[in-house]
């Protein structure tokens, strides 16, 4: 491949010797050239990312395939949503709008008016992390009254749904300071959704959070779709790192 070759080298090398004198020169450069150069630069910024993100998920520790969860005992459906599990399309995005979507399933909200809240896919590095990505949300002012990240469900999830199955949900959260955080489980059954709605007491490191349908009115026979909200209040001037999440279902031990 061209990359390994000795006139590859060489080209990266003219390359990046070009650049580095572009930038030298920029306090001087006209300003038509000055535009096209920033152009140029931009591209190949984009292209560059582009290709670390590829190359991060090619050098993965070969024990994080995406795919290893602690699970309990029973279990019949799990899943690591595609933001956690490899590298998406739409890796970030800076003053999000107030619906972005974040890889498959995966969408922030929010109903601020001036949003300084940005969302960007990230590689995990520890050797404890068994997801290979995470998510980071940094959130400076804002002026909405809520915030949160909507994971679709998968039809699988809600095939075979009964009311005597507990509906896990484990996080890995990081928070910069301290906010209160909310997972809610939507199960739409027919014209009707039942909604259960949990506090997280503690969100910082390995929170795990489970939904009993038991205590539901959920017509197991009309189930059509299911979604998860992870709802942050008080995220202002914060930084949320979401290093893994993970969902499951399992029936309830029989008494």
């Amino acid at each position: 491949m061209l990359a390994f070759t000795s006139l590859g080298r060489s080209l990266a090398g003219r390359a990046l010797r070009h650049w580095q004198r572009a930038a030298e020169r920029a306090d001087r450069t006209p300003i038509d050239a000055l535009e096209v150069q920033r152009g140029e630069a931009a591209a190949l910024q984009a292209a560059l990312s582009d290709f670390q993100h590829r190359a991060q998920a090619r050098l993965v520790d070969p024990r994080k395939g995406g795919d290893r969860m602690d699970l309990p005992g029973g279990t019949d459906w799990s899943w690591r949503p595609e933001a956690w599990k490899g590298p998406i399309a739409h890796r970030g995005a800076a003053s999000v709008e107030q619906r972005t979507p974040m890889g498959e399933g995966l969408t922030l909200f929010h109903d601020g008016g001036t949003s300084e809240v940005s969302l960007r896919q990230m590689r995990n590095l520890h050797a404890r992390d068994q997801a290979p990505f995470g998510l980071r949300l940094e959130v400076f002012h804002f002026d909405g009254t809520f915030l949160s990240l909507v994971l679709d469900l998968p039809q699988d999830a809600c095939e075979g749904l009964q009311q005597r199955h507990i509906v896990r949900v484990a996080l890995k959260l990081e928070l910069e300071r301290r906010a209160e955080v909310f997972a809610r489980l939507n199960v739409k059954h027919g014209p009707n959704t039942e909604k259960m709605l949990r506090e997280i007491p503690d969100p910082n490191g390995e929170v795990v959070v489970e939904f009993d349908l038991a205590y539901t009115d959920m017509n197991e026979k009309r189930v059509e779709s299911a979604w998860v909200d992870l709802i942050f209040e008080g995220a202002s001037m914060n930084q949320i790192t979401l290093r893994d999440i993970t969902l499951c279902r399992y029936p309830r031990a029989e008494i």
